[in-house]
């Protein structure tokens, strides 16, 4: 009888959803308006810590707001990671801005406070700042902020925290998302919490948000008819999307402790294996682990993170390999990088595991199994 498949990060839903989703059915508020889309932002604001939200179609959407907001455009530079996913750098190619990509630190993997101190403090030497610096909290993990906030505020360059991986997350016992001047957070499937697809905007600045959910509806005006004076998107949550998200954030704590104590055990199960190395988690705050990600040193294991990989894929079970750096992707061969060995080795090395909220102990064990069997029919470790 063939193994049933083992996804990566499959969508984690139940009862309290389908209660809320039938709700919203039944009051017939389909549309991108209602009780639904305003008791998501409120709940999603305070998981946030911050005063507001606006509920949007992406995290994606929710990037290019930000930028808007903070009036990048043509020609401007915005500072980013380099190791991320790939909307991160396209939302500021919409804005028609120049992406710069830092590398990361070894300890934490998020954008390194040291280099780009470094960098800003020569940009101000040649009066060439960036108009935005977009910092990644990477596979649930913030990246730190007190550092990168310090240097930014001493040169008044503002700070979005891209924390589209990272919601139940915390930096010092504050949440995730609330701590820059916007905080992006998505809903896509295959995140801690979803609604099939969506995202957020948060902030303090409540003017601000009301401008998010004005762009975000079409920027149409507050008149009877439909008046637009300038250009906007159709970039809002559906009212039946939100009723799916609120019943997911009240499980939030759970996903959370779910998906920690499957990181655990697998590094439990790779403890005494040499050559596998554990995504390490930042002594100043709590990963949510959205993704457990190993990094594998082929020489001492005796298999690569893509031996392991196309194992895994013969057992039915998904892996993928780690986030490839944006300043070695062909549609940003152009940009700037400061720094890149870090990302570069990580990305050679590294391997995402199942890390769903819903798998149980027995799926973990099969993971751990197939991954060490890579090196057995590698000739390598038994």
């Amino acid at each position: 009888m063939a193994s049933e498949r083992i996804y990566l990060s499959p969508p984690h839903v139940g009862p309290l959803e389908r209660e809320l989703l039938l709700d919203a059915f039944d009051s017939n508020w389909l549309a991108p308006l209602g009780p639904h889309v305003d008791g998501f932002e409120a709940e999603l604001a305070a998981a946030a810590g911050v005063g507001h939200a606006a509920t949007l179609s992406s995290g994606t959407a929710a990037l290019h707001l930000a930028l808007l907001l903070l009036g990048v455009g043509r020609g401007d530079e915005v500072w980013t990671s380099s190791f991320t996913f790939v909307a991160t750098a396209n939302a500021i190619s919409y804005v028609g801005a120049v992406p710069v990509f830092i590398d990361s630190d070894s300890a934490t993997w998020n954008l390194d406070p040291d280099l780009l101190a470094e960098e800003l403090r020569a940009a101000a030497a040649k009066g060439k700042l960036p108009k935005a610096v977009l910092v990644v909290d990477l596979y649930g993990q913030c990246a730190d902020y007190d550092r990168i906030l310090s240097v930014c505020d001493e040169f008044e360059i503002p700070v979005i925290e891209d924390a589209a991986e990272a919601l139940g997350a915390t930096y010092r016992g504050r949440p995730a998302g609330g701590l820059a001047r916007f905080g992006v957070f998505s809903f896509n499937g295959n995140k801690i919490i979803t609604t099939s697809g969506g995202g957020a905007l948060v902030a303090n600045d409540e003017t601000a948000i009301a401008r998010a959910r004005f762009l975000s509806s079409q920027a149409r005006e507050n008149v009877a008819h439909y008046e637009h004076e300038e250009s906007g998107f159709n970039y809002r949550l559906s009212n039946l999307l939100a009723a799916v998200g609120r019943g997911q954030l009240r499980q939030l704590s759970d996903r959370v402790a779910a998906r920690r104590r499957i990181f655990e055990q697998y590094r439990q199960g790779f403890l005494d294996k040499s050559g596998i190395a554990m995504m390490p988690e930042a002594d100043y705050g709590v990963s949510n682990r959205w993704l457990t990600v190993i990094n594998v040193d082929e020489q001492i294991f005796g298999a690569s993170a893509g031996d392991i990989r196309l194992t895994l894929a013969t057992e039915e079970i998904e892996a993928r390999p780690v986030w490839k750096p944006m300043h070695l992707q062909p549609v940003f061969s152009e940009a700037r990088a400061i720094g890149g060995k870090v990302s570069e080795g990580l990305f050679a090395t590294g391997l995402c595991l199942p890390s769903g909220s819903a798998l149980t102990e027995n799926a973990v064990a099969r993971v751990i199994q197939a991954v060490l069997s890579a090196a057995v029919q590698r000739g390598g470790h038994r």
